[in-house]
């Protein structure tokens, strides 16, 4: 087995790199190391595809949080390796979706664990007004996205409570967005304080938006929270983080395989990261990656 790292050394505050240095000596129990790790996900991206391309690893083991799944991802999805992700990051929404343990050191030895029996998960496919991409987890363009860039501004705190203060933060200001939606061929609009489109049931380091979202069901969920007044979305927010929301009437949920989303210029993230702008479109690739998990 031959393992491409790939490590995001400021993951988690700098915490990437420390990380990386606790399994390594596991890794190579398994097999050969070759390190693709450089000064930015740019370089990193070309080494691994180089790689890949030229038959040198047999799996990819990326090293820190979202952000270097989403790249893992990006890098893995219909390519012959497998992915593993170590968490090391802010937030590690897709280790925990897939069931990894987020002790470093635990985590190393699970990925060995599964060398033999790699899991098929879908992906989502999307496009934003400047690229396209695979997600993991979710792609959104709304009031969510608007936390998430202010949060990856904050440098106080650490930690997921992070993302609750940029959603106390960017509520003071912040109106009902207007939605044009087309979902599996229906147009809709709609007045929504969040909307977002899930892969996976969970993002912003551990908020449950989509629990009954699935990885592997070959569909995308649709997640939506009507216009509401702000302090009663204050009042809600806190109920994500144990699934709790879905009861609320503003909450609607919906299943498909092709979403459009148009949210004027609003910015786009997905796993955590900056993609763009609206308009959003996006597809489920049902089964496209392999993952150590």
């Amino acid at each position: 087995m031959r393992f491409g790292l790939v490590v995001n050394p400021t993951a988690g505050s700098g915490h990437g790199r420390l990380v990386a240095d606790q399994v390594l000596p596991i890794l190579a129990r398994a097999g050969e190391l070759v390190d693709l790790s450089a000064e930015n996900y740019q370089s990193a991206a070309v080494k691994v595809r180089q790689a890949i391309d030229d038959g040198a690893v047999d799996s990819i083991v990326v090293v820190g949080g979202d952000g270097m799944a989403h790249l893992g991802a990006n890098l893995c999805a219909d390519k012959p390796v497998h992915l593993g992700i170590i968490p090391a990051g802010t937030g590690n929404d897709s280790a925990e979706t897939l069931g990894i343990p987020k002790d470093p050191v635990a985590a190393a030895e699970y990925l060995i664990s599964r060398l033999s029996s790699p899991r098929r998960v879908d992906t989502g496919y999307a496009s934003t007004s400047s690229q396209s991409f695979n997600f993991l987890g979710t792609v959104s363009a709304g009031f969510d996205a608007l936390v998430n860039r202010r949060a990856n501004q904050m440098r106080w705190p650490k930690g997921p409570s992070r993302y609750q203060l940029a959603m106390l933060a960017e509520l003071a200001s912040f109106k009902p967005i207007r939605y044009h939606a087309v979902i599996d061929g229906q147009e809709r609009e709609f007045d929504a304080m969040l909307c977002a489109v899930a892969n996976s049931g969970q993002f912003g380091g551990g908020m449950k938006i989509a629990p009954q979202a699935s990885i592997d069901d070959g569909y995308l969920d649709l997640f939506i929270v009507h216009s509401i007044s702000r302090p009663e979305l204050i009042k809600v927010f806190p109920k994500v983080y144990s699934g709790a929301h879905v009861s609320h009437p503003a909450v609607e949920f919906v299943r498909a395989r092709h979403i459009q989303l148009q949210s004027g210029d609003m910015p786009a993230y997905s796993d955590g990261e900056y993609v763009g702008n609206s308009p959003i479109t996006a597809t489920i690739r049902p089964a496209s990656l392999s993952v150590l998990a």
